[in-house]
């Protein structure tokens, strides 16, 4: 299973063209990537209409979910053990780094600092 930051999410309501969005838009058919309500609620703080919200909650209902219980908690620990806040990698990221450490899921991103921090604490 994948989990893909907001930044992947971004292209590909953007409709860019690519590979990794092409790829993306068939693991989404697949239901092959999982829907993390934190990358969900940055998506909504940018939507400019109703028309955008309507399509990221379709989006957010049909995906699978894993759960999220306490995972802020993991994520704050995960930032202060491996001073990522220091590295600029800020809590909605070691969210996004705590839910795949716990399930074990592929992270997809295009930040260069979430994906250095994947490898530091061994994803």
């Amino acid at each position: 299973m994948i989990l893909a930051d907001t930044s992947i999410w971004i292209d590909y309501f953007r409709q860019v063209t690519g590979e990794h969005t092409r790829k993306f838009a068939e693991c989404i058919e697949s239901r092959s990537i999982i829907a993390l309500s934190a990358v969900f609620g940055e998506l909504l703080q940018g939507v400019k209409n109703d028309k955008e919200e309507k399509v990221i909650l379709e989006h957010w209902n049909f995906l699978p979910r894993v759960d999220e219980e306490n995972l802020f908690i993991e994520a704050g620990k995960i930032s202060h053990y491996n001073k990522l806040y220091n590295r600029g990698v800020g809590l909605i990221d070691c969210y996004i780094l705590a839910a795949a450490k716990r399930h074990k899921l592929e992270i997809w991103s295009l930040d260069k600092k979430l994906i250095q921090a994947g490898q530091l604490i061994n994803l």
